[in-house]
């Protein structure tokens, strides 16, 4: 398969040639968004952490942003600081610069004000987004591509149809040497055992079974059972009886690779192969972990229907029901319904997927992009203080 990507100076590689605007905190996040629109083509990445956070919360939101900046869909970066919060400027900076890319920061403080900060702020961002022009494609493969996988809005087609295709292009894309993405511990509960059988060595099952517990236990230290939020009440409806089941349908998504190891919430795989990353099962927290990571381009099932996307990875969109697919074919990208509809088999629905997402590796807009959604947030380990 043809491809072409962006090869960035850290050996990376990415398929969309971003140049973000990253405020370290909530106090700078209106003033990032002002600097972006300033700049046609620049992408804003506001959000409401940064200040106030300590221990794990405060580390997870910073390894959040350096991740953000550091993946290779990205090729330069202006962080936009106030200059007292808790996030500081110069580690997410330090962070970034380690995957060699052009970074450059400006502090609303240091510049007496939002005003000055967005004439300041425009003119460095729209210098590094005359560089990022320059950049050229070069030729690539499935083996630089790093695959996030995510499931929402799930019904009993998505165990059936969905996951199951994504499930093999997953395994074709380890086979040619790749990196695909397990995400949602949440939905891992009361099939983790299998998942186990498939891991490494004993050392990532005992991790696979250790997050799980983790996620059971922290809903307990609210006093609260997670089978009563679990399955939604879409998943309900859309034929989905308990938490269990729901699983056993999610993990499809994993095919049959062997699982290489378990990786926290926005760090990168160590290695190729397939990798369980801990995070919630909340979409868009999920997928900007994985982003984080370094994933470049993401397939997303859905029984029910959702527009999500990400501001600076692609989202793929595909769903087993058909009748989702014409009800929301401005924003879902594949019809696996065909399979239950026409037989169509899954493996031949895989490489309809996979021919995709090669497409959309090379430039095609996904329908998430197309329609301008860029859905993002950090998870939060921790409270506000």
């Amino acid at each position: 398969m043809t491809m072409r990507g962006y090869k960035r100076a850290d050996g990376l590689v990415g398929i969309r040639n971003h140049v973000i605007v990253l405020p370290t905190s909530v106090c700078a996040s209106e003033t990032a968004i002002r600097i972006a629109a300033g700049v046609s083509g620049t992408v804003a990445l506001p959000h409401t952490h940064g200040c106030c956070q300590m221990g794990n919360d405060k580390r997870q939101t910073v390894n959040t942003l350096v991740g953000l900046g550091a993946n290779p869909n990205v090729a330069a970066v202006l962080v936009v600081t106030l200059g007292c919060e808790g996030v500081e400027a110069k580690d997410v900076v330090a962070g970034i610069e380690s995957s060699r890319k052009p970074v450059q920061v400006v502090g609303i403080q240091d510049c007496g004000g939002t005003t000055a900060t967005v004439e300041r702020g425009t003119a460095a961002l729209r210098r590094l987004f005359e560089a990022a022009a320059c950049c050229e494609k070069a030729p690539i493969d499935l083996a630089d591509i790093i695959l996030g996988m995510e499931c929402g809005g799930s019904d009993a087609t998505s165990g059936l149809v969905a996951n199951p295709v994504l499930g093999v292009v997953s395994d074709r894309i380890v086979e040619a040497g790749g990196t695909s993405i397990l995400s949602e511990t949440t939905e891992l509960i009361g099939a983790e055992h299998i998942l186990a059988r498939r891991a490494r060595d004993d050392k990532v099952a005992d991790d696979i079974l250790r997050i799980v517990k983790q996620t059971e236990d922290r809903a307990k230290s609210m006093g609260e059972d997670i089978r009563g939020s679990q399955p939604t009440p879409g998943n309900i409806e859309g034929g989905i009886t308990t938490i269990e089941e729901k699983s056993l349908g999610c993990i499809y998504k994993a095919g049959s690779a062997p699982i290489e190891g378990v990786i926290e919430y926005a760090e990168r795989p160590p290695g190729k192969g397939l990798y369980v990353m801990d995070t919630p099962g909340q979409d868009i927290e999920s997928i900007t972990g994985m982003v984080a990571g370094g994933a470049q381009v993401l397939l997303f099932t859905t029984g029910r229907g959702t527009p999500t996307g990400c501001p600076i990875a692609p989202v793929i969109k595909i769903t087993g029901n058909g009748a989702t697919y014409r009800n929301m074919e401005e924003n879902i990208d594949i019809n696996a319904g065909e399979v239950i509809d026409s037989g169509v088999s899954i493996e031949e629905m895989a490489g309809c997927a996979l021919g995709e997402l090669v497409e959309v590796c090379n430039g095609k807009q996904t329908k998430a992009e197309t329609s301008g959604h860029r859905e993002f947030g950090i998870h939060r380990v921790g409270f506000t203080f």
